[in-house]
């Protein structure tokens, strides 16, 4: 995706307020070898953008001053209540150095699973998005998970799923996080033996 910043020479609280009022967006480039830089960029654009999800997971085009470099999103402030970008922040990327960034996951194919289909049990998305690593060239905008095959009692982690060429996963604490758990939703019926043994109980008790 690509969108368009221009030049902001004032920074601070109150040019920042001034610079909204005027239907601006106040923001900051920084990263690489170059030093940060100041932006503005046309709110009304940039709020339809951020509504993409390309937006949040992909390579932009930022057009500067005649120029156009790749960056990545990195941080959107929100107003609390109104609908309204404070402030958003952009780091430049080398096509050359590995990166780090969240992807959101796609799920499909639940309705079809055994788990579903047979056990009538519920599916559990734990992880909307996963963290990987990969070259600027092998972001995905997201990764497509197929959860056809899900059967009762077992969870979809991270090494079960295919990752695109070149991506790897980034999971501080786990090397094989949970990203899909599966539920049951109703108890299980008695086999014949507990059957017969409650019937036995009950007679003995009259």
């Amino acid at each position: 995706m690509k969108f368009v910043a221009f030049e902001r020479a004032k920074q601070g609280t109150g040019a920042s307020r001034r610079l909204r009022i005027t239907g601006r967006t106040p923001g900051i480039v920084y990263g690489g070898t170059a030093e940060p830089i100041l932006i503005e960029l046309d709110h009304n654009a940039l709020w339809h953008a951020l509504k993409k999800e390309a937006f949040h997971a992909s390579v932009l085009q930022m057009e500067y001053n005649g120029t156009t470099s790749e960056v990545l999103l990195r941080d959107v402030q929100y107003h609390p209540f109104k609908q309204l970008v404070l402030h958003i922040d952009f780091q430049r990327i080398d096509a050359n150095t590995k990166m780090k960034k969240k992807v959101p996951l796609h799920y499909s194919g639940e309705e079809n699973s055994p788990a579903v289909k047979i056990d009538q049990c519920l599916i559990n998305h734990i992880a909307t998005e996963l963290e990987i690593s990969c070259m600027p060239k092998d972001l995905p905008e997201f990764i497509a998970v197929d959860l056809s095959n899900l059967t009762k009692g077992h969870s979809l982690h991270a090494k079960d799923i295919t990752l695109p060429e070149g991506v790897t996963v980034v999971a501080p604490g786990t090397s094989n996080p949970v990203l899909v758990a599966v539920v049951a939703t109703k108890a299980e019926a008695p086999t014949p033996q507990e059957t017969a043994a409650a019937a036995g109980d009950n007679k003995k008790k009259k």
